[in-house]
């Protein structure tokens, strides 16, 4: 017997179109279950999903509670479904099982050894890379992470090797219903204090997750990053094993970076594991990637993973879609997305950029994501984005949030330290692609940056530099 059998036999999710309701979802349709969904608008995901049988509905109302024949046996929400929303009213007025995303995933996790991916910054693409690379050593991990692979396009699976990888959300706390026997915590920075309401709210959750531990457990945590290793101190003081990674990693099953170069295109990180020197190619560039490759390498060796057949697999890992996504090339201009959208993040990623930049301009094009971090991180966003040769900076895109006076995407460009002629604020979405056309040379890389819409500019503008190009 599966062990989501029962509960989640007719399943109903609200949003099934989102990254970790449509990974759910395929790993439902996968172990034979019933599936049905609806959304507000049609997406990308859900084609596969009908595909393999689900139901969906465009649009949310309680009739589509009736999608299955027999109806849902439970109804699955995210943090962002509003308590008045028609479904989930119709769910609670029916007595039906209403379980949270995570509540969902953690049923499909029973059974399996559990790894979770938890922090402020890097979890899906060390979530990634670990699934890749447990792959290339045919473990066939269950995976569900935010964002899909390049390898296979896919955010979820339903894998048949006992082992199960999942991506942890610590942003409204719903990762303490997991119960890992290996978490990794990439680092602990502030962020979502829009529902964590502190620093200290926020950091105390991680504290929290390490009661989820499953006992004889064990904690992969950064070296490098305060929060983190704060955390792992805290750890072990518990009586919790650790095992952490970076430059400063010292232990005896510790990972430690003791190198890293770029290479054409690419990373190498030469690196010591209790004890053993090796070296691991990165297909990612940036030295924050190579110690995501660190975690990930730590975490397979705990998981049963082979070394050799595990730095294989981390090789082979290809990226995630909106990680330093390539879009084209147009005019001489290389066009990249990215998802960064916290001041470390952006920060880390031009780092990583610029040695791939050539020698060429840097031209960034950074949509601020919610109101909240906007206000709260404005002066960093302009500190972290000066590493840029050119920037663009968009207005808010304000997610769950409703719009707040004064704060807009012109408190990011004014908090920029380069010169004024080297910085843009440009409030209208529908003429960005224009401005940033009108900005770049032969030799430029642009890369588009944020977590909202403002992917959809890196392929209009590499569609409007081809026109220029040969009109």
């Amino acid at each position: 017997m599966n062990p989501a059998d029962g509960v989640l036999d007719r399943t109903h999710l609200v949003g099934i179109g989102g990254a970790g309701m449509s990974g759910i979802a395929r790993i439902l349709l996968a172990r034979g279950k019933a599936v049905s969904g609806s959304d507000a608008k049609d997406a990308r995901s859900n084609l596969a999903l009908r595909a393999q049988g689900a139901r969906i509905a465009v649009g949310q109302a309680a009739a589509n509670l009736d999608l299955l024949d027999g109806g849902p046996t439970a109804v699955v929400v995210s943090t962002a479904i509003k308590e008045d929303n028609p479904e989930l009213v119709e769910a609670r007025a029916r007595g039906l099982a209403v379980l949270h995303r995570s509540e969902a995933l953690a049923e499909l996790m029973a059974g399996h050894r559990v790894a979770c991916i938890a922090g402020t910054h890097g979890k899906t693409s060390t979530t990634s890379m670990l699934t890749v690379a447990l792959q290339r050593c045919r473990l066939d991990p269950s995976f569900a992470i935010g964002g899909d692979l390049n390898e296979s396009g896919a955010n979820a699976h339903h894998g048949s090797g006992g082992i199960f990888v999942a991506e942890a959300d610590e942003s409204d706390g719903s990762f303490l219903v997991f119960s890992p026997s290996v978490a990794v915590v990439t680092n602990v920075e502030a962020d979502h204090l829009d529902h964590h309401g502190t620093v200290e709210a926020y950091t105390a959750v991680f504290d929290e997750f390490l009661g989820r531990i499953e006992p004889g457990g064990v904690l992969v945590a950064c070296a490098d990053d305060p929060g983190s290793a704060a955390l792992a101190d805290r750890a072990r003081d518990r009586g919790i094993r650790v095992r952490r990674y970076g430059r400063d990693a010292k232990g005896p099953e510790d990972a430690t970076l003791l190198d890293y170069r770029p290479e054409g295109g690419l990373g190498v990180a030469r690196v010591s594991v209790s004890g053993q020197e090796l070296e691991l190619r990165v297909a990612v560039p940036g030295e924050h990637m190579a110690g995501n490759a660190l975690a990930a390498f730590l975490a397979g060796l705990e998981l049963g993973a082979p070394p050799t057949e595990l730095g294989e697999g981390i090789a082979a890992f290809g990226g995630v879609r909106r990680r330093f996504e390539y879009k084209g090339t147009a005019g001489g201009v290389r066009v990249y997305d990215d998802y960064a959208h916290h001041p470390t993040e952006v920060a880390a990623q031009l780092a990583a950029v610029r040695p791939a930049a050539a020698g060429g301009r840097v031209v960034v094009v950074f949509q601020p994501h919610m109101y909240s971090r906007t206000e709260t991180f404005a002066a960093e966003f302009g500190a972290a984005l000066a590493a840029a040769d050119e920037v663009v900076v968009l207005d808010v895109f304000g997610a769950r949030e409703e719009p707040k006076p004064g704060v807009n995407g012109a408190l990011v460009a004014d908090a920029v330290p380069l010169p004024a002629e080297r910085v843009h604020y440009e409030p209208a979405f529908d003429r960005a692609t224009t401005l940033v056309a009108g900005l770049v040379r032969a030799g430029d890389l642009v890369l588009t940056m944020g977590a909202g819409d403002v992917t959809m500019l890196g392929p209009e503008l590499v569609a409007e530099l081809e026109r220029r190009a040969t009109g």
